[in-house]
């Protein structure tokens, strides 16, 4: 089963239908959305894992940017969050443990919202995430398959979380690496609210597991349209960067590429290739907007602390391909 393979198949179960519901499975979005009034959505989504870190506390904070993050990507203000706990509990002490929940709660209180409880089991590796819920205005929710053709594609973290996890895994992250990369996977997507305002922001999404190809390819069948990226323009990792080139990459990066490879014309060197594929744990949002509202969605970006924001391509009409120059 490849990338994408058990969402497909989950979208493709018969489902009821309840008009109330903005934003369901079709698309493969971020989150579910429900109309509870004109000017009212609940937005709720769940997301949880296994370590990729070995600091309890930190693992916890990790995991909540990334269950939180796609809230941000629908648009939406986080009101509250519920944990997900799996631990093994005759490997673990209690005192482990409690530093996990206490990493998630301080990200949560970042977000502004209260953990209200959750559930907890007893598992054989350790595993935590988060239900989140957010609040959005109707016509404020930005979907993942509403870009139109001619968007300018803006990305608002640096690619390479994937492949510095691999990096600790071989025993070969610096100090300066591992920091950078905590830095940026704890980082809330904070600009999506404001994105979620600007009625010139047609679509957006975060790039997480299946990688900026993966992601950015679900915003194309969506829209039923195709990507032009420029290789040269995304923002990377500087470390990642380097391990990239030295053949460092995680097999999760080899499996995507396998699952939607045949959709990507790109022709550049594997350390590229792998970086286009590589998974990312709270990765950056992933924003189509009208070309006159470039500037104000990096001003965005940037007030809230991603200078590193970057416009990387556009959206054109076409098969849902993506072309890597």
């Amino acid at each position: 089963m490849g990338p994408g393979d058990l969402s497909r198949a989950l979208a493709a179960l018969p489902s009821r239908h309840d008009a109330r519901l903005l934003v369901g499975r079709e698309t493969f979005d971020d989150a579910g959305v429900f109309r509870v009034s004109d000017d009212l959505a609940l937005v709720q989504t769940v997301d949880f894992f296994a370590p990729i870190v070995d600091d309890p506390y930190q693992f916890g904070q990790v995991a909540a940017a990334n269950a939180l993050s796609d809230i941000y990507a629908m648009g939406a203000k986080p009101i509250m969050a519920l944990a997900l706990v799996g631990m093994p509990l005759e490997k673990l002490p209690v005192s482990v443990i409690r530093r996990v929940l206490e990493g998630g709660e301080s990200v949560c209180a970042q977000a502004g919202i209260p953990v209200a409880g959750g559930h907890s089991i007893d598992t054989l590796e350790p595993i935590y995430g988060l239900v989140a819920l957010g609040l959005v205005h109707p016509e404020r929710v930005k979907k993942n398959s509403s870009g139109k053709p001619g968007d300018v594609l803006i990305l608002g973290k640096p690619l390479g979380i994937g492949i510095l996890s691999a990096a600790i895994k071989k025993g070969k992250l610096s100090a300066a690496g591992y920091a950078q990369m905590l830095d940026w996977t704890t980082r809330l997507n904070t600009p999506g609210e404001a994105l979620g305002a600007m009625p010139a922001v047609h679509a957006l999404t975060d790039v997480t597991g299946f990688g900026l190809a993966g992601h950015l390819l679900e915003m194309c069948r969506g829209a039923k349209l195709g990507a032009e990226v420029k290789f040269d323009a995304l923002p990377l990792i500087g470390e990642a960067l380097e391990w990239a080139k030295q053949g460092v990459a995680t097999g999760a990066s080899d499996r995507n590429w396998k699952g939607y490879g045949h959709e990507v014309d790109f022709q550049g060197e594997e350390w590229k290739r792998k970086l286009l594929s590589d998974p990312q744990t709270s990765g950056g949002l992933l924003v189509a907007c009208a070309p006159e509202a470039e500037g104000a969605v990096l001003a965005q970006f940037e007030k809230h602390g991603f200078a590193q924001a970057r416009a990387i391509g556009r959206l054109v009409a076409g098969p849902a391909r993506l072309a890597v120059q």
